[in-house]
């Protein structure tokens, strides 16, 4: 069984600089996700630091940097109100922001690793709103004026699919990631009254864009909307740590076309004990039973995770399921 590492601000330890410095600098982010892919080997690569960033930024954030090796942030909401979210102009992936930079180091890793799996981060519209007008404007908005909030995911839409075929014409493939619309930030009524649609739609342009059904990436209690989730025609589920991973099971049993991640307890994968991640490994294999098309995950690795308790696992898991 593979396993499948998720690694961000983490590439930037093989380097010893600070995530805020390889998030800056393609030659570094390009040097920093190389040498964590000769490491570990590691499928998919999807290069990027502080990935729900990007959008936000070309869309006129300011990304504050962080003291020590923390991710950087938004420093400020560009944006007043989830309503003014549909008079923004798509944006341009070939010159807005960090956008173009984030393409060009995935086309220079496809170059040098031409047998490798590579995906650009892209962001999910709740996501790129979160950022945009901050978790306490959206999610009251969401509450008090249900049918903007949907409205704006809507508007959001067309930018996302810009930036899709920015990636593609690189030749590169899409990672895609909406984690902030998760339960409970959203209930799950609210997930498909507001989110869905435009996640959908976005989804499938996408998928018409790479010409496959793409991952739909959220984290967290996703197990109250998978049913939705399955909807949007993903590929590619994961089944978070902080959710019930049995239950999520249960509900994609029937559907062996969609690969599914099973996430590891990230704390104990960046600093617990060599036994204490193969306990964790077994938990999660005996979740995954056997059942095809299914994998186990790190979530995103911290940047001071060990690499050697990585590799550890990878190989224990190879060890377990050869057997």
């Amino acid at each position: 069984m593979d396993v499948s590492p998720s690694v961000y601000e983490h590439a930037a330890q093989f380097l010893g600089r600070s995530p805020w410095e390889v998030s800056r600098d393609g030659d570094l982010m390009y040097e920093a996700h190389a040498a964590a892919y000769e490491y570990y080997h590691h499928t998919p690569i999807m290069p990027g630091i502080d990935i729900y960033n990007l959008e936000t930024e070309a869309y006129g954030a300011v990304i504050e940097k962080p003291s020590g090796n923390g991710i950087p942030g938004v420093s400020h909401h560009p944006v007043r109100s989830t309503a003014d979210l549909s008079d923004l102009p798509p944006l341009d992936a070939t010159r807005d922001g960090r956008i173009p930079m984030q393409i060009e180091v995935a086309r220079r890793l496809a170059q040098r690793f031409p047998n490798a799996d590579i995906r650009v981060p892209v962001s999910g519209p709740f996501s790129i709103a979160s950022n945009l007008v901050g978790f306490n404007t959206l999610l009251l908005d969401a509450a008090l004026e249900p049918e903007t909030v949907a409205r704006a995911m809507m508007h959001l839409v067309e930018g996302q699919v810009r930036f899709a075929q920015a990636i593609k014409h690189a030749g590169l493939d899409v990672a895609f990631f909406e984690s902030a619309a998760c339960p409970p930030m959203l209930s799950p009524k609210a997930f498909r009254q507001i989110e869905l649609p435009a996640l959908t739609k976005l989804m499938h342009r996408i998928g018409d864009v790479v010409g496959h059904p793409v991952s739909c990436i959220i984290g967290g209690n996703t197990e109250p909307i998978v049913e939705s989730m399955l909807e949007t025609g993903s590929g590619y589920l994961i089944a978070p740590f902080e959710t019930d991973q049995i239950a999520f099971m249960n509900k994609v049993a029937e559907r062996l076309d969609v690969r599914v991640r099973i996430n590891m307890d990230l704390r104990i994968i960046a600093s617990g004990t060599h036994k204490e991640i193969e306990t964790e490994a077994d938990r999660v294999l005996a979740i995954a039973a056997d059942r095809p098309n299914v994998c186990l995950g790190t979530g995103s690795l911290p940047y001071e995770t060990r690499p050697e308790n990585v590799i550890h696992l990878i190989r224990y898991v190879e060890e377990k399921t050869r057997a």
